[in-house]
């Protein structure tokens, strides 16, 4: 039998945890090939886990076995406040040739982060069903969803009076509206979500700032004449929230879509969805990214059935409650 050998990270580990991120990405693109095929170099994996391991007040833990490091686990803690007392394992934070070893490691790394006060966790895992079913057997549950599809070959189909076109500054009032709209939702059970509220006035003023920008694509829905929806399209490299590994190559980006309360049931948010999809086709890109809270009862129907599939799962854990 192995012997296993569990203590914490150190900066000689970053070369061999490297090639375990490597063999975990390739492994991953066998389901997801229009993810990057960079980082199943062990050289562009390596930058990925230094860039970690250099975050400020980052710790882990490694497991070897007969002296061979076979996993790893990094955690950093993000500045916001929104996301409370935590610590984050990024996409690149972990990776084991056992997904049972995850939660060695994970027993090994969060002694120091909750002494250290970070009692809500978070980790981005890829949909692996047997390393996903090692984080929920630590506790953590599924928060939010990153999904891919390629970008459309086909024309999307037209709805009966509903007409999507791209906003214009007369309609900067009810995009207003529909920014605060989104947040609303998510706010409701069973989200629950404590994300920030801007103003009607911050919403005015932004698109005032931002409606020419030539970087977005904003699509508005309208119904019997009136707009009662908006969605938002851009380039990938636009969201810090898809980075590295889950940052495919020329990826346009489903950044915002919502449609007021009053208006749904009429096909409003599937056609701006797909007026983004169009948009980046029509723009050269290869794919379309887009992210949904999976507690978001609309949003994760809507996005599925639009042909995206699921890539990387955001886990939380709040420890003590």
């Amino acid at each position: 039998m192995s012997r296993h050998l569990i203590r914490p990270f150190r900066e000689a580990d970053l070369p061999a945890s490297a090639g375990l991120l490597a063999e975990r990405h390739q492994e991953h693109r066998k389901r997801h090939p229009l993810l990057p095929a960079d980082y199943e170099s062990e050289r562009l994996a390596l930058v990925e886990v230094t860039a970690l391991w250099e975050s400020e007040s980052a710790s882990g833990a490694v497991i070897l076995e007969d002296g061979e490091l076979t996993g790893y686990l990094l955690g950093a803690p993000k500045p916001s406040t929104m996301w409370g007392p935590n610590i984050w394992v990024e996409a690149a934070g972990h990776a084991v040739r056992e997904p049972e070893h995850i939660r060695d490691l994970f027993a090994a790394a969060a002694t120091k982060w909750v002494d250290d006060g970070r009692i809500a966790q978070y980790a981005l895992v890829p949909d692996d069903p047997e390393l996903l079913d090692a984080w929920f057997r630590l506790a953590f549950g599924s928060q939010h969803a990153h999904a891919i599809r390629p970008a459309p070959t086909t024309p999307p189909p037209e709805y009966p009076r509903l007409t999507v076109r791209r906003a214009v500054r007369d309609d900067i009032a009810v995009l207003a509206q529909l920014d605060l709209v989104l947040p609303q939702h998510q706010a409701l059970s069973p989200v629950f979500s404590a994300g920030e509220m801007p103003t009607m006035q911050e919403a005015l003023d932004d698109w005032e700032e931002s409606i020419d920008d030539p970087d977005y694509a904003t699509f508005v829905a309208e119904y019997g004449g009136r707009v009662i929806g908006s969605s938002i399209g851009c380039s990938l490299d636009k969201s810090s929230s898809h980075s590295g590994l889950a940052r495919p190559d020329n990826a346009g980006f489903l950044g915002f879509a919502a449609v007021l309360p009053e208006a749904r049931g009429h096909g409003a948010g599937r056609a701006l969805g797909e007026a983004v999809l169009q948009w980046s086709a029509d723009t050269g890109y290869t794919s379309v990214v887009t992210d949904w809270r999976v507690t978001n009862l609309l949003s994760s129907r809507a996005w599925p059935k639009l042909g995206f599939e699921q890539t990387f799962h955001r886990l939380h854990r709040l420890i003590g409650y």
